[in-house]
């Protein structure tokens, strides 16, 4: 029988951290789900720790020729300007392949708190700022939280502190990963300016978890696929084990470009392009949309007809609006070998070993008259090892004069072989503005013809402001360490590999896309599981809170299914 003449139970588009839950539940209840990934299915063989094809190359996205993004910032004049990321180079594509951005994420797994799922109520309004409470609570999500450290994997050891969130289990399944010596510097010199260091957990497994490998400390872990499936990807942790259930089936290099209806209340087929450029199209029950923030607006903007002539599920016009990113920076300070006696440095030195030191004593903080407010989380890690990168960076004297020769060797040989560069991420919420939002551009087209999502890329003000405060305390840090030229930066530019929002789910239709449990107010059987659905994004990375999200969305397809 042509697959097309299939009736699937799930039609799920997607693969990474929003799909893996429900293609890997669903399997695994029986039900006959079938997956349409954009890109490509690259096994664990094929990522090799080479710079060029990870970070330098177009090889897990698409050519920014082929596929791009126009992106509107403001200028200095106050005017939005906007630019394709094929004249910028400014990528916003994070792995098109079979389990997506989830195969090269470094791993850190923090959950919320209890309060950001009710920022609006805890912290109060903020002008310009369209911040709400989700509709479901912390106790909601735990359960699935747990569930995401057994499943997928996750490491690390947990240590009472002033925002510890309720747990139902006393720790991770998992032991830490090997850290690096500096992990205890950072510890003391944390302690004596009375600050609490916690470890890191990470989806990353220090042991080996039936066919999946532990962690072998390559030193090339962010932003590289795993050559030991001990990172906890989609692909390996869930997609693997629901092949093995006879009951998915995964379609690759199918982009989708339509979801269409036969009558205002359920999604009829999903139509895509094969690698020839055919198009074809797929029947189910119920239809999953899983393709990261920007990319699932603009497949619902994209799906209009005459039920939905402003696009699926966006008869109230709000698919697309309050899309988040996740608001902070960067710091880092020079640890000088030098500085260290010569035991201290070699361990220093040591290559592999990860730094999973976090501090969220910050997670919340008072303003200048005693009103708290909320805070963020910092994380500390290595510089990353890539060679390629870190030379380019060399080529400069400290007055932007390019070098040559001999002095350029040197500045190498000095950077290479005399310091290691400390780092620190300040990750605070994005508030979700008027201004920050995802359309269809009217001009510029992929290479099939469709239109591109058009970003327009506004930040609030207060996101600087807390990334602020906690970089000056963050700095202090490193200049009780012992770190040389220390420095920091908080700016309004997005991390394009953590987006959210675009379909924020609520009680009220008139102003969110979908309801507490992911489905479209407007549609039967449409369901967002990806960063989507969240209003607000907390002040930790997403993926834990996506993957818990799934799962938990998932429980409630079952739920459906079973009662057909």
């Amino acid at each position: 029988m042509k697959i097309e003449n299939i009736l699937f139970d799930v039609c799920v588009i997607g693969s990474g951290a929003g799909a893996g839950p429900v293609i890997y539940e669903l399997s695994k209840a029986g039900h006959k789900v079938v997956v349409l990934e954009k890109g490509p299915w690259f096994s664990t063989k094929d990522f090799a720790k080479d710079e060029l094809s990870a970070t330098r190359r177009s090889v897990y996205t698409p050519n920014l020729k082929d596929e791009r993004h126009v992106i509107e910032e403001l200028d200095n004049n106050g005017k939005w300007i906007a630019k394709s990321t094929y004249e910028t180079g400014n990528d916003f594509w994070n792995g098109n392949c079979v389990g997506g951005s989830s195969n090269f994420m470094s791993g850190y797994f923090s959950r919320l708190k209890p309060t950001d799922f009710k920022l609006l109520s805890t912290y109060g309004n903020i002008e310009g700022a369209n911040i709400v409470d989700w509709p479901i609570s912390y106790k909601d999500l735990e359960p699935y939280y747990t569930k995401v450290e057994k499943i997928v994997g996750i490491s690390g050891k947990v240590v009472k502190h002033k925002f510890l969130e309720p747990r139902s289990t006393p720790d991770f399944p998992y032991p830490p990963l090997q850290v690096n010596h500096v992990s205890h510097l950072i510890d003391k010199a944390a302690s004596e300016l009375n600050i609490q260091t916690i470890p890191l957990p990470r989806a990353i497994l220090s042991k080996q978890k039936n066919d999946r490998n532990a962690c072998y400390y390559s030193n090339y872990c962010g932003s590289y696929g795993c050559a030991s499936d001990a990172k906890g990807s989609s692909r390996v942790s869930l997609i693997r084990e629901a092949l093995k259930t006879g009951n998915c089936t995964v379609i690759t290099n199918a982009k989708v470009f339509k979801l269409d209806t036969k009558d205002k209340n359920k999604v009829s087929e999903a139509f895509y392009y094969t690698a020839d450029g055919e198009t074809k199209k797929i029947k189910a029950k119920i239809f999953v949309v899983a393709a990261q923030a920007i990319e699932t607006s603009r497949l619902l903007l994209m799906s209009k007809n005459k039920f939905f002539p402003n696009g699926l599920a966006n008869n109230n016009g709000q698919v697309g609006k309050n899309l988040i990113f996740s608001a902070g920076g960067v710091g880092a300070g020079d640890l000088y070998y030098k500085d260290f006696d010569e035991e201290t440095a070699k361990k220093l030195a040591q290559p592999g070993v990860f730094v999973n030191r976090t501090i969220q004593e910050f997670y919340e903080l008072e303003d200048k008259n005693g009103k708290k407010m909320k805070g963020g989380t910092v994380d500390f890690l290595w510089e990353h090892a890539n060679p390629v990168s870190k030379a380019i960076r060399q080529k400069w004297d400290e007055n932007g004069n390019l070098l040559t020769g001999k002095k350029l060797q040197n500045n190498l040989q000095h950077y290479f072989t005399d310091l290691r560069k400390l780092k620190f991420e300040i990750f605070v919420d994005w508030l979700p503005t008027d201004n920050c939002f995802v359309s269809l551009d009217d001009k510029v087209k992929d290479k099939w013809g469709d239109p591109v999502a058009r970003i327009r890329i506004g930040y609030h003000p207060h996101d600087l402001e807390i990334g602020n405060i906690i970089a000056e305390k963050s700095e202090k840090i490193l200049e009780k360490l012992g770190a040389k030229n220390i420095y920091s930066g908080i700016s309004g530019a997005p991390p394009t590999n953590l987006q959210a929002g675009g379909c924020r789910f609520g009680n009220n239709p008139k102003t969110s896309v979908l309801d507490k449990n992911c489905k479209a107010h407007e549609l039967d059987n449409l369901y967002v599981t990806d960063g989507s659905f969240m209003p607000t994004g907390g002040s930790v990375t997403y993926t834990w809170t996506i993957y818990a999200n799934s799962f938990r969305v998932a429980d409630v397809i079952k739920g459906k299914l079973m009662n057909k």
